[in-house]
């Protein structure tokens, strides 16, 4: 489609039992960007999911393909209000390298930089919570494969 002066095509389009894949082309005269967009198709509006399991996955997939591209661009997160589930992202991953990083992880000092930086970053206790149960999860992970 036509969005004002951008031109916007789908190459391709990956479904995935959570989220769908789908690389775009951005074209703008002359210019043109690859854009790979992840859409989180399977939290449920205003609750969150029951297992961290999806997220993790999500967010390991979406590095992966961070570190495996030559495009240099910001990976950008955003939910229909940019804070709630953005939030339980960005959080997540944070919490995630921290954990890689120090062996340890702080969830409170995380959120609470989040919303320094953007009010209202993880909406409610509930996804306080599912933030601590992802980074529970990952740090099994970590132990599972640091015994292997």
């Amino acid at each position: 489609g036509i969005y004002g002066k951008v031109e916007v095509l789908v190459d391709n389009v990956q479904e995935c039992e959570n989220y769908t894949i789908r690389n775009l082309t951005l074209k703008q005269g002359n210019l043109s960007r690859n854009v790979k967009h992840y859409w989180y198709t399977s939290w449920p509006d205003h609750k969150t999911p029951v297992s961290a399991q999806p997220l993790l996955q999500l967010m390991l997939d979406v590095e992966e393909d961070k570190k495996a591209s030559t495009d240099r661009g910001p990976i950008i997160v955003h939910c229909s209000a940019g804070i709630g589930r953005t939030g339980c992202f960005i959080a997540t991953t944070i919490g995630c390298h921290q954990l890689r990083e120090e062996g340890a992880v702080d969830a409170l000092s995380i959120v609470c930089q989040l919303r320094l930086d953007r009010g209202g970053m993880v909406q409610t206790s509930e996804q306080y919570e599912f933030v601590h149960h992802a980074l529970n999860l990952y740090e099994s992970r970590l132990s599972t494969e640091a015994v292997q």
